[in-house]
């Protein structure tokens, strides 16, 4: 007798957990070809409140480690992608419709930028931070600190390396993300989230949901609890506009999309610096 295959379903990524959709919904997933792969959850305003109350205990757990600690935890990252390999070749290479050799490029560039942002955790301080000359009995100093739970829309063309390269910079800072996985092409993401799940990554500090990003991101952008919002993902002019607007609304730092992104060129420190707010502290010289 054949056995029968278990088919995935794709969930969200909420908490350090695996649930579905509060609202029940799913939508499915499609090849480059327009085969169909799977059904993925369809994310709904509640749950994006409750990706945020996650990402805000998260945030308080992932910001307290030492920055030498959250280099390893994504180096960690890195070591678990490379041990599933083959299943994101295989989920890249359907998701984008590349060649499996394209694929492996890409997948090997994805966990390269985890290595990468995983050294710069504990030299933040030491490149963005520094002592300020004054004139007076007393010394001051300036240190970076993370500005708290990130808002995060993911490149919708490019499925796992995109991804990475916004997210991978929020939690080296010490923040904590809610990201809107690409819409049409969401398995990598979820795939990603499983090896955030096993790899030391506290719960929350990392919340991916699949869905709408047209119906999704105007509730990530107008909650007040979200400290930053990263639009890269959002290529409508008019909907980046209104969420830039949304977030104003509570201060919100918002970092504006660009259509000519090179996710395949080496990262700069500027994503980082972006979600760092700066510390300055005045201390009197003692006698």
């Amino acid at each position: 007798m054949a056995r029968e295959q278990v088919r995935k379903t794709y969930k969200l990524f909420v908490g350090g957990a695996f649930p579905r959709s509060e609202s029940g919904r799913s939508y499915p997933v499609s090849d480059a070809d327009g085969q169909f792969l799977a059904n993925a959850a369809a994310a709904s305003r509640k749950d994006v409140r409750d990706a945020v109350v996650a990402a805000r205990a998260g945030w308080q757990r992932w910001s307290a480690a030492t920055p030498y600690n959250r280099g390893q935890v994504l180096y960690r990252v890195a070591e678990v992608m490379e041990g599933r390999r083959d299943q994101f070749v295989a989920e890249v290479a359907r998701s984008e419709g590349v060649t499996r050799r394209q694929a492996a490029a890409v997948v090997d560039a994805a966990v390269d930028r985890w290595v990468w942002y995983a050294g710069w955790t504990d030299k933040l301080a030491a490149v963005h931070g520094n002592a300020n000359p004054v004139a007076g009995p007393f010394f001051t100093f300036s240190v970076p600190e993370p500005t708290g739970v990130v808002g995060v829309v993911a490149p919708g063309e490019s499925s796992l390396l995109g991804l990475v390269s916004v997210l991978a910079p929020v939690l080296a800072t010490g923040c904590s993300a809610v990201v809107l996985a690409s819409e049409t092409r969401p398995l990598p993401a979820i795939t990603q989230a499983e090896v955030l799940a096993t790899s030391d990554v506290p719960a929350g500090a990392a919340n991916i949901l699949t869905g709408s990003v047209s119906e999704l991101a105007p509730w990530l952008a107008s909650h007040a609890d979200v400290n930053g919002l990263d639009l890269t993902g959002v290529t409508d002019p008019d909907l980046a506009t209104s969420l830039e607007q949304a977030a104003a609304q509570t201060l919100t730092r918002v970092i504006r999309p660009d259509p000519h992104e090179d996710f395949s060129a080496v990262p700069a420190p500027a994503r980082m610096v972006a979600v760092l707010e700066t510390k300055t502290v005045w201390h009197p010289v003692g006698t």
